[in-house]
């Protein structure tokens, strides 16, 4: 067990402003603190009339609209991103949607050094970290740095209203992914401990009321605040077992993001507890249930979300390779990763059993 009396904590240089809203009254405001003359506003196809509508309140200093970002940031959609940054004399962006758009403009602060600002219109708290990924010949590479770390977050609970109720509670539990694993990293922290069991919270209340009632601002708001804190979490902490075999199976196998992030936290989890036996209590904590993995899964199953790999398209002669990559290289992580051990994970989340 850790002992919590000795940690470090770095606090991320970042302004955050929250309120309904905020994405057409408060952008061009940031982009101005920003000393920025000629942004590049990002997005994907779904996400592009919201992007519009956040250029459009930029004026004459937005000097395009981008709508390709694409899961996961292949590595062509990023270099085409950055030619078009360079060309249009860009010397700042602002990334409009979920993971991806976000994703997308961090690849371009990465190349570029260009200053990033976030508008999320999902929960999936990429906004709130300095890492990075690319995907290339079907593997997914991540990395830390400095420089992709957003400068200024724009939350808005509004841009979130139209959010499909599948997205809403897949993203949602996506973000208490970020929280969980933070929980057990090795640089987790007090301030950790209290965002997570915050953010876990907030989110696993709110989810089953937007499910029910997908347009309620307050539900939305309380959602995208847990979003946020399970966020920072993950900006503060490294990342174990659960995210690395995600991006396995995103960047491999091509599973949607959020959807594999919500099958697969549960058995990440029972894997893990019995090497952190005190993170899994501050889950259970959170989600005021007495075993922590199996109310992860209850609360997917009350949410109907997809609650096996099978469902998401993998396929069980995949489960081996995924297992191999997942151990390909080590770190850190509170039990010990093995192969089989990852395998049996692997074959109980894509039957969907109840986690052991």
């Amino acid at each position: 067990m850790k002992d919590f009396l000795d940690f470090a904590y770095d606090a991320r240089p970042m302004r955050v402003v929250f309120r309904p809203g905020a994405a057409l009254t408060a952008t061009a405001g940031e982009v101005e603190r920003l000393g920025l003359r000629r942004v590049l506003v990002l997005s994907g196809a779904r996400g592009a009339d919201t992007a519009r509508a956040v250029a459009d309140s930029l004026g004459e200093v937005c000097v395009g609209v981008h709508a390709e970002a694409k899961m996961h940031v292949p590595v062509e959609v990023a270099d085409r991103a950055v030619e078009l940054a360079r060309t249009l004399g860009a010397d700042g962006c602002v990334a409009v949607g979920g993971g991806s758009a976000v994703g997308l403009g961090k690849a371009i602060a990465l190349r570029t050094g260009l200053p990033l600002i976030a508008v999320p219109s999902t929960y999936a708290g990429s906004e709130m970290t300095p890492v990075w990924g690319l995907t290339e010949d079907g593997a997914k590479r991540t990395g830390r740095d400095p420089a992709v770390l957003p400068r200024s977050v724009v939350y808005d609970p509004e841009l979130t209203l139209e959010l499909p109720v599948p997205l809403t509670v897949t993203s949602g539990v996506n973000a208490i992914a970020h929280a969980v694993e933070a929980l057990y990293a090795p640089d987790t922290s007090p301030l950790i401990a209290l965002m997570a069991q915050e953010g876990v919270r907030a989110l696993a209340g709110a989810l089953p009321e937007l499910a029910a009632e997908p347009r309620s601002l307050e539900a939305r708001g309380r959602a995208l605040y847990g979003a946020w804190l399970c966020g920072s979490c993950l900006g503060a902490t490294t990342m174990g077992l659960h995210h690395k075999l995600c991006h396995v199976l995103g960047g491999t196998f091509g599973l949607p993001h959020a959807e594999t992030h919500t099958v697969v936290l549960p058995y990440a989890l029972a894997y893990n507890a019995p090497a952190a036996p005190g993170a899994a209590a501050a889950v259970a904590r959170a989600l005021d249930a007495e075993d922590a993995p199996r109310a992860l899964w209850a609360l997917a199953r009350r949410l109907d979300a997809p609650r096996t790999l099978a469902e998401l398209g993998l396929k069980e002669g995949d489960l081996a390779t995924a297992a191999a990559q997942a151990v390909s290289q080590a770190y850190a992580n509170p039990r010990t990763v093995t192969e089989d051990g990852v395998l049996t994970l692997l074959h109980a989340a894509y039957e969907g059993t109840p986690p052991a």
